[in-house]
């Protein structure tokens, strides 16, 4: 299944990463897995940044599907752009969507992927209103 993401969506955060020996499996590309932790990485970062990683209230994030596009490969010891994007912000759910490309080969996509985010309360394990503020800031 290919997922393609939208036009209308909103860039939040950016980083650049090397990619590390170990990123890579026995075809000496970048293990698939691996796309889906720097995914992960960016997406908590954000929210770190943002103040909503976890609330004291108990509430906070949860994913609810993740996928990914493999485009071209990455190998050590590439440095990647990540770039991530939200939108689509409803009640309880946002979506988010990543693109990495090499520094070097700027505009040019080796994967881009997204994941949709559930805000929960932890404690009761529901769904709950996203933060007002939260919502603002994806909308």
């Amino acid at each position: 299944m290919k997922i393609e993401i939208p036009a209308r969506k909103k860039l939040v955060y950016e980083s650049t990463f090397t990619v590390k020996w170990g990123d890579m499996d026995a075809m000496g590309h970048v293990n698939n897995t691996m796309y889906f932790k720097y995914m992960e990485h960016g997406r908590i970062e954000w929210l770190r940044s943002i103040g909503f990683l976890q609330l004291p209230n108990g509430q906070g994030p949860v994913i609810a599907n993740a996928f990914c596009n493999f485009k071209r490969q990455l190998k050590y010891p590439d440095e990647v752009l990540l770039k991530m994007y939200v939108s689509d912000p409803a009640r309880v759910t946002f979506d988010t969507w990543t693109t990495m490309e090499r520094v070097n080969e700027p505009g040019i996509i080796c994967a881009a992927g997204g994941a949709t985010v559930i805000w929960i309360d932890t404690l009761r394990e529901k769904a709950a209103s996203l933060p007002e503020a939260l919502h603002a800031l994806v909308a």
